[in-house]
């Protein structure tokens, strides 16, 4: 059977010497996400094979479509959650992360405190290996993930680099395109407007 698009690039990253047992193992699971990655309309598991993930990527602007409709440029993400539409507050989630625990409860509670977030956790024992200098570097680290509204991530950003011990901290921003809607409004109503 010839494998192509997300299969092939799925299989690709086993090496050579992976069992054929091992394979028919995987093949349900990739199966199902490219079935997934491919849309409801072509729910045949076979085409899938045939065609590959990749022919989906059409999708993606139709998707970004339903999901970022007028109203995002007007500053309200629509969002579809537990059967209703609603609309809310853009929100975000914004990773930082700082050098050791201390360093990481200290500047969660003053970004706590300032209203930059409804939220921060914080997130002991990772490690990061990172190009810095000319060289690689391996640090252990603790990462805060931050959940705030759109419109404060600038003077979050500000607030990060102005109470953080590194040159150049990472502040990393992502958005929140749906969820409990009653989380999101919670976000809304602890953060600063």
């Amino acid at each position: 059977m010839a494998l192509t698009g997300c299969t092939r690039n799925f299989f690709s990253t086993f090496s050579a010497s992976s069992s054929p047992s091992s394979l028919q193992f995987r093949l349900p699971l990739v199966r199902t996400l490219c079935v997934l990655s491919v849309g409801l309309n072509n729910l045949n598991p076979v085409s899938a094979y045939k065609t590959g993930c990749s022919q989906s990527l059409p999708l993606v602007p139709l998707l970004r479509s339903k999901f970022f409709s007028q109203s995002t440029a007007k500053g309200v993400h629509p969002t579809t959650m537990e059967g209703n539409t609603s609309t809310t507050v853009p929100s975000i989630v914004v990773y930082v992360t700082v050098p050791n625990k201390e360093a990481g409860k200290k500047l969660a509670e003053s970004i706590i405190k300032e209203k930059l977030a409804a939220c921060v956790n914080r997130v002991p024992g990772i490690e990061s290996v990172y190009f810095w200098d000319g060289q690689v570097q391996t640090d252990s680290e603790e990462l805060l993930i931050i959940k705030t509204r759109e419109s404060l991530l600038k003077p979050l950003t500000e607030h990060v680099k102005a109470n953080h011990e590194y040159d150049l901290p990472e502040v990393i921003a992502m958005p929140i395109i749906g969820g409990n809607e009653k989380y999101l409004e919670w976000i809304k109503n602890s953060t600063m407007d």
